[in-house]
């Protein structure tokens, strides 16, 4: 059946305490969905993140990102009060995400909430620590240690815990005992949080669609506690690190730094951490798009040191082999193949044969030829259609700043002026043959290049966007809906022809918001 959903990072959801959360905001945000007649939200990756606040090279793959656990639903509990939350400085621009202070103040709210909360009487979470020990036990004394250590990165800890010596880790978990609960207590609040926020939305009938990078960082607990799944060396420095080759957007190629997997010692175990890490990530969503899938046929491998990609070599990687023994030990595996970019046809012979759908972005599709397959009558069946994902420019900011030959191959396609561009490439979305449009909801916001997720080989000044919960209007909410049931998107069995004469004066009403 076909479907279609919105994009939005927790991050961006409304919030009086400086950035998006599972909190009454989240839950009014699922509402919105539901009335518009969308079956999906799609969010990036929930891990904790770091240096440069991307939630693409986060501290565990595993864990989540305390920022979004919900300060009001604490004071409920009895672990803070109301003037507790209210005197830390969480930033005052409620459009964008003040990344410094939510660091410098939010550990120290929830610190006092843990030492208010007298958790560890609570048997649900005596529970969830036993039961998530797996990854739990090495990610909470990462973090502590890492503290320890004024924030260096594990390869500058001393040499006993950052070979992990047994007796270290013994005595370093003795030590800091407390900080490896604070942070059990964490991860604790944001999943029991967090699973209550989706099972809200699942009543819904809306599902979370998921995001997962294939590779992990390097300062992280997975890198840490596996280093013979990585390919370092005897020192643990890393060998090569991941990256892209140059093409028509960068001559240099794209240099990541990840560090890359050592495949031959994960086939060696049945690949054991990957069916354990997507096991714990389909649990989390309904649904999941895995970041750069061309990754698991061949990659492109850049010796460690090198100032650039250009000095990089492909690699194979396991390709088919990987997803079948996942889907032995897993079943059904509800996957987004993210295949953009340099893809050959080994790639798409890949994804054929895993099932998955890919993606096509309509922001790439024009001032080519007809035969460009991000343009929708080039698509089949098993795909997802976005106008633009949280790397690419908004809609109208594409759109103000695209080539006069992409402008005027934009307007002829859809025999539009180009006033509304945005709303227009929602349209082309939803009328797509995809099997599931998403929109950003930037978008459906209408909203400029400033207010644009990130910008791909930048660091300082990315994934900040947040929107006002007045900007979201009632035009919205029936431009989204009036398109669903047009293009049969709602699951509703109407015949979508004879919609009746308002229906098209609310879809004009939204364009014009």
């Amino acid at each position: 059946m076909r479907k279609c959903g919105v994009l939005l990072p927790v991050s961006a959801i409304p919030s009086q305490y400086g950035i998006g959360a599972f909190s009454r905001e989240a839950y009014t945000f699922i509402d919105l969905l539901e009335e518009a007649g969308q079956s999906y939200w799609q969010i990036l990756p929930l891990g904790p993140t770091g240096y440069g606040d991307s939630p693409y090279q986060s501290f565990s793959t595993f864990a989540g990102n305390p920022y979004y656990i919900d300060l009001e639903s604490l004071v409920q509990a009895g672990y803070l009060t109301e003037q507790d939350c209210e005197q830390y400085d969480f930033g005052d621009d409620d459009a964008y995400v003040d990344y410094e202070k939510i660091y410098l103040s939010r550990f120290k709210v929830l610190k006092k909430a843990f030492q208010n909360s007298q958790i560890e009487k609570d048997e649900a979470y005596q529970e969830f620590v036993e039961a998530n020990a797996y990854w739990l036990k090495d990610y909470a004394l990462y973090m502590a240690v890492k503290n320890a250590f004024g924030g260096k990165s594990w390869a500058e800890w001393d040499e006993d815990i950052r070979i992990r010596k047994e007796e270290a880790l013994k005595g370093y978990a003795e030590k800091y005992a407390e900080e490896v609960a604070f942070y059990q207590f964490q991860q604790y609040l944001f999943a029991k949080q967090w699973f209550a926020l989706k099972a809200y939305a699942n009543q819904k009938k809306i599902e979370i669609i998921g995001d997962i990078p294939i590779y992990v960082a390097f300062d992280s607990s997975d890198t840490w506690a596996n280093p013979e799944l990585f390919q370092l060396d005897e020192t643990l420095t890393p060998v090569a690190v991941a990256g892209c080759p140059p093409d028509a957007f960068s001559a240099t190629g794209q240099l990541w730094g990840n560090p890359l997997y050592d495949w031959k010692q994960h086939e060696k175990t049945g690949f054991a951490w990957w069916t354990s890490r997507i096991q714990k990530n389909l649990a989390d969503v309904d649904i999941l798009r895995i970041d750069h899938f061309r990754g698991f046929e061949s990659y492109w491998a850049v010796p460690f040191g090198a100032e650039d990609a250009r000095g990089g070599e492909w690699e194979k990687a396991p390709g088919l082999r990987f997803f079948r023994a996942l889907q032995e030990k897993l079943g059904t595996l509800p996957l987004i193949a993210e295949d953009l970019g340099f893809i050959t046809e080994e790639v798409r012979a890949l994804r054929e044969a895993a099932g998955f759908p890919g993606m096509r972005i309509l922001q790439f599709s024009f001032g080519s030829d007809a035969n460009n397959p991000y343009l929708p009558h080039c698509y089949d069946r098993n795909t997802v259609v976005y106008t633009g994902t949280h790397d690419n420019d908004t809609t109208l900011g594409w759109y103000e700043s695209a080539s006069e030959r992409e402008k005027d191959h934009f307007r002829r396609y859809m025999n539009v002026s180009g006033k509304d561009a945005a709303w227009d490439m929602i349209r082309l979305a939803f009328s797509s043959p995809a099997q599931l449009a998403v929109v950003p909801l930037q978008d459906i916001l209408g909203l400029g290049t400033e207010h644009r997720m990130n910008i791909p080989g930048t660091t300082g000044g990315n994934w900040g966007f947040a929107f006002r919960s007045e900007q979201w209007t009632e035009g919205c909410t029936n431009g989204l809906l009036y398109l669903s049931r047009l293009f049969g998107r709602n699951g509703e069995q109407i015949a979508a022809l004879d919609a009746p004469p308002e229906e098209e004066k609310q879809l004009e009403n939204a364009e014009n918001n």
